[in-house]
């Protein structure tokens, strides 16, 4: 494992590589369950995606298929540089605008459901030509960890529900050889449906981007030959998502109707199988959920068990297990009387912890007031940063205007000034997440309260948004006639 500095140094020399420029800045973007770090790289117009990855054999299959992809005219980020330990490499930048976070918008702004149901249209007939054309002259042999979606690796799945999740809870009890036999014979029904396709593994929301308004993909280095099922199961049954049957339903159909473009759905016995891969992938998800979560103690993962096993007693009620599988059944039965362990996290205002962010003028208002009562928060003085409003044509302008943006986006100082800024404020903001504290202020001052300030504020607001999202963020800028504009935070 490389050092954070290492890292940097790395991502750096290859940037340089390909534009013959050090970047201006490199800021880590939040964390996901793997041990890949990712990181957004910019000077002036030059902007990627750098990664670390140590495991190389993951990275070549990410390589390959990308690659693959891209030649077939899907829109999936292309590599541009790779190191020479092949650990590190930049790739396409298409933002941080995931279907995940528009389908979670959607539930309290219907205003943008029309919208949202068609990236999942878009998103549902680009998976299908993933899976045929795809499929075509794709090489798995590279393919990590396993190149099939085999006997064994649904048995893995299957067992790393019952290790990770199951066997954590000594309420729940079960004969193991009576399950074992339950897990085989599920396996061997799955292992019937045709497979000879590609299986992108972990299609859901948050691997989905929407850039220039239409779905991108990434996150597919965990793709092998497969069954169809599992990817459909993936998208319209991500717990957190919360997808309505009639949509679920909705996608479904639509799915097939795309499918028949290059086969007969009745054919493969498509809808046959599918409950199967339902349950499948929620097994899986749940074994995730223990092992990221209750062992590893990452506050996402356990955030999203209740989410899994509402949807566990959702489907026992609209879709039977395929079949006769009493020791499984009988588990999951008794998974729907122990969701009262697991309530979900309320995403009222007054149960979030509440980030008030504030771009203010020294010389004018002065140092907000924090009318919540709790005094304190951080205070940071912009006035050391290079000063947008010394220029002719910036002084009209604010910090949220795109070229004032850019100038102080290509300052070392700001970029370096940020980052640090930004660890101390997470620092703070995971410590009062495990407290139970509700508020924290963070104001940015400078001269007049138009440029560096603005600008910062923002900048925060929106880093923090993508790393805590289940943050209230609220953005004031005291000196100007505008406050907190969702679309950008």
């Amino acid at each position: 494992m490389r050092s954070l500095q290492e890292i940097q140094k790395e991502l750096d020399s290859l940037f340089k590589s390909v534009t013959g420029k050090h970047p201006d800045s490199c800021i880590p973007l939040p964390e996901s369950g793997s041990a890949r770090k990712y990181y957004r790289i910019k000077a002036g117009e030059n902007q990627y995606i750098g990664t670390y990855n140590p495991v190389t054999a993951e990275n070549k299959a990410f390589f390959s298929f990308s690659n693959h992809f891209f030649e077939l005219g899907l829109p999936v980020p292309k590599v541009i540089k790779i190191n020479h330990n092949e650990d590190c490499y930049l790739q396409t930048d298409f933002g941080d605008q995931s279907l995940f976070n528009l389908v979670q918008r959607w539930h309290s702004d219907s205003s943008i459901r029309e919208r949202v149901v068609q990236y999942y249209e878009d998103a549902i007939s680009y998976l299908v030509d993933f899976q045929i054309a795809g499929n075509n002259g794709i090489n798995y042999k590279v393919a990590y960890p396993v190149e099939s979606f085999n006997e064994k690796a649904i048995l893995d799945d299957l067992y790393y529900f019952k290790y990770y999740f199951l066997k954590l809870h000594p309420q729940i009890i079960f004969d193991d050889a009576k399950l074992d036999e339950d897990f085989a014979q599920l396996t061997g029904f799955i292992r019937q449906a045709p497979s000879d396709y590609f299986m992108y593994r972990d299609f859901q929301s948050r691997n989905i981007i929407i850039h220039k308004n239409k779905p991108h993909f990434i996150d597919f280095q965990g793709g092998r030959r497969g069954p169809l099922q599992y990817d459909v199961a993936s998208l319209l049954f991500q717990v957190k998502a919360q997808l309505s049957t009639e949509l679920r339903q909705h996608l479904l159909k639509h799915y097939l109707f795309k499918l028949s473009n290059y086969t007969d759905p009745q054919s493969i016995d498509f809808e046959r199988y599918f409950p199967a891969f339902v349950y499948l992938r929620l097994f899986q998800v749940l074994g995730a959920y223990g092992f990221r979560g209750l062992i590893q103690k990452k506050r996402h993962f356990i955030e999203s068990i209740p989410y899994a096993l509402r949807e566990i007693e959702r489907q026992l009620n609209l879709m039977p297990l395929p079949l006769s599988l009493p020791e499984l059944k009988g588990v999951l039965l008794q998974l729907t009387h122990i969701k009262h362990l697991y309530p979900i996290v309320e995403t009222t205002e007054s149960h979030k912890l509440r980030v008030v962010i504030s771009s203010f003028s020294f010389l004018k208002g002065g140092i907000p007031d924090d009318v919540s009562g709790n005094g304190g928060g951080f205070v940071f003085d912009c006035r050391s940063l290079p000063n947008p409003g010394r220029e002719a044509q910036y002084k009209m302008l604010t910090g949220r205007d795109q070229s004032v943006k850019k100038f102080l986006e290509n300052q070392p100082e700001v970029s370096q000034f940020m980052l640090q800024t930004e660890e101390l404020v997470s620092a703070a903001v995971r410590n009062y997440i495990s407290r139970g504290f509700n508020h924290i202020m963070v104001s940015f001052g400078c001269t007049g309260g138009q440029h560096r300030s603005v600008y910062c504020a923002d900048f925060l607001a929106t880093q923090l948004s993508h790393k805590f999202p289940e943050l209230t963020i609220e953005l004031l800028h005291h000196e100007q006639s505008f406050n907190h504009d969702e679309e950008e935070v």
